[in-house]
C-alpha cells in the first residue's frame, strides 16, 4: 500500500527531484543560434551577394560589342555582363573555363603543372565538377599537353569552348533581355532595370549592369 511521498526518506526525494530536473532539461528544445542558416537561405544570399556594384558602360562601348565576339569577350564590362547571361542559362563555366585559360598563359613556369592539372580536373575531365562541352579527342588531347606543360597546354580546348559561346550563346545573348536593356538610352533621372534598389541613377549615356564578385 503506498503510503505517499511524505514516508519516504529524505535522500529518495532528493534524488526524485534531481531526476525530474534532469528530465526537464534533456526536454528542453534548445533554440537554434542566430548565426546557423538552412542551406537554401545560404544559397540565397550567395546570388544576392554576387550583384555587388553597379558599372557605368558608355552606349559606344555596347555598340562593340554587337561587332563581334571577340569585342565582348575581350572587354571586362562585356564578360561581366555576359556572364551574368550565362549563369541565367547555367552555363557559366564555359566563360568560367575562358577565363581560366587566358589567366593560365600568363602563370610563371615553375607553377604551371599544379595550375595546369587543377584546370583540367575542374573543367576538361569527364564528370568533372564544372565539365565544359567537349569532343573526346580534344579532352584526349588535352590530357597528353599535361605531360609536356606550357602555355599552349589548353590552346585546342579553349578554342573549342570560344567557338561554341561564340555560335551560341552569343547570338542569344544579343537577343536577350539582358543585352537590349543595356543598348537602350536611358532617359534623365530614370534608373536602370538592372540597377541595385539604393544605388543613384545614371545619366543618359551610360548603361548599367551588375558586377560579380
Amino acid at each position: 500500500m503506498c503510503k505517499g511521498l511524505a514516508a519516504l526518506p529524505a535522500t529518495c526525494l532528493k534524488s526524485a527531484k534531481d531526476i525530474k530536473h534532469k528530465i526537464g532539461f534533456l526536454l528542453q528544445k534548445p533554440d537554434p543560434p542566430k548565426e546557423q542558416k538552412s542551406l537554401k537561405e545560404k544559397e540565397k544570399e550567395k546570388e544576392k551577394a554576387k550583384v555587388t556594384v553597379v558599372n557605368r558602360v558608355p552606349l559606344a562601348e555596347i555598340e562593340k560589342w554587337k561587332t563581334s565576339f571577340n569585342n565582348l569577350i575581350k572587354n571586362e564590362d562585356g564578360r561581366k555582363a555576359f556572364t551574368s547571361f550565362l549563369q541565367s542559362e547555367y552555363s557559366q563555366e564555359n566563360i568560367e573555363f575562358w577565363e581560366a585559360c587566358e589567366d593560365f598563359k600568363q602563370t610563371s613556369v615553375d607553377k604551371m603543372n599544379v595550375k595546369a592539372r587543377k584546370i583540367f580536373e575542374r573543367y576538361v575531365e569527364a564528370d568533372s565538377p564544372s565539365e565544359v562541352n567537349l569532343d573526346s579527342a580534344t579532352r584526349e588531347l588535352t590530357r597528353k599537353n599535361l605531360e609536356m606543360c606550357d602555355a599552349s597546354c589548353f590552346e585546342e580546348a579553349q578554342s573549342k569552348i570560344f567557338t561554341l559561346m561564340e555560335k551560341d550563346s552569343y547570338r542569344r545573348f544579343l537577343k536577350s533581355k539582358l543585352f537590349l536593356e543595356l543598348s537602350q538610352p536611358l532617359l534623365d533621372n530614370k534608373p536602370c532595370s538592372l540597377e541595385k534598389k539604393g544605388k543613384r541613377h545614371i545619366s543618359d549615356r551610360s548603361q548599367c549592369l551588375p558586377s560579380y564578385a
